[in-house]
């Protein structure tokens, strides 16, 4: 990866906004355009199994918005966020807690991860020179540097004291946008967005939220009225069943199918992309 040193007029304008502005940046790949709207997402690292379907799902429900995904290149959300985000044909930003170099960029399991970003159009950026490895002070510095790029941080699991919450704090601090996903009270992973949706985060519970939130039209054509002319006709039926998720079971039941007929069908589509099994049920991929 060629690593560049910018040049002060070539910084994201949004970061002078900021108290503490970076003196140098460095990137490789490259930069979004100016006039693309940049989301951060930040979480747990040790999440949960419905933290990576929430951030999988809310980031692929994005697709075909001037939208640049924002994160650290950590190992949890932020990569889940990031793959994602490649995935769903969206660029990605990653703002690691080290320097770019190859050698120190961090963390060491993400150096392949790092270099899928730059070879799908996205970038790598960061203020440290490019052989400064990560330590302790350089993890606070970075996250105000996702929280001063972006429009808004999204948070997606997160205990209630948290690196992830340092972020969504400076968010706020810089006049940025804050959106959390809800979770179940039990969970120690929900404290975090939970605390921030009561002092006024907006919930995110479908991307629908993120694209009119960032002030994007959403397309509100129902899920059953697009376009699967090229599909056959078993496939389409499921494809108009599926407007909410459902369970195998409730989904065969109600296309009036055998259970071998169904889960053929339903494997079928697995496979060739236009449906996905999660631990919640089924959904349109």
């Amino acid at each position: 990866m060629k690593i560049v040193k910018l040049s002060q007029a070539e910084f994201p304008p949004q970061l002078s906004e900021t108290p503490e502005p970076p003196k140098d940046l460095w990137r490789a790949g490259q930069l979004p355009s100016r006039d693309t709207t940049l989301l951060t997402v930040v979480g747990a690292r040790k999440h949960s199994a419905y933290g990576k379907e929430a951030c999988e799902s809310l980031i692929a429900g994005l697709a075909g918005y001037d939208i640049t995904i924002v994160s650290g290149l950590a190992l949890g959300i932020d990569s889940i966020a990031h793959r994602s985000a490649i995935k769903a044909g969206l660029r990605t930003l990653a703002v690691p807690g080290s320097g770019l170099d190859p050698s120190v960029l961090y963390p060491r399991s993400n150096v392949q991860l790092a270099e899928e970003i730059v070879n799908a159009g996205g970038a790598l950026l960061s203020e440290f020179s490019p052989e400064t490895p990560a330590a302790p002070w350089t993890f606070p510095k970075r996250n105000r540097i996702m929280a001063g790029l972006a429009k808004a941080t999204l948070v997606i699991e997160a205990e209630r004291r948290s690196g992830t919450l340092i972020t969504s704090r400076l968010a706020t601090d810089y006049n940025r946008d804050v959106f959390a996903v809800p979770g179940e009270i039990f969970s120690l992973l929900s404290e975090g967005p939970n605390m921030l949706i009561a002092l006024g985060a907006t919930p995110i519970h479908e991307s629908a939220d993120i694209i009119r939130a960032l002030g994007f039209a959403f397309d509100e054509t129902p899920l059953s009225e697009k376009d699967y002319s090229h599909l056959s006709e078993e496939e389409q039926t499921v494809m108009a069943a599926l407007t909410s998720m459902k369970y195998r079971e409730q989904l065969i039941e109600e296309l009036e199918l055998s259970p071998s007929e169904g889960n053929i069908l339903l494997m079928k589509m697995e496979i060739a992309g236009h449906i996905k099994e999660t631990a919640h049920g089924i959904r349109i991929a």
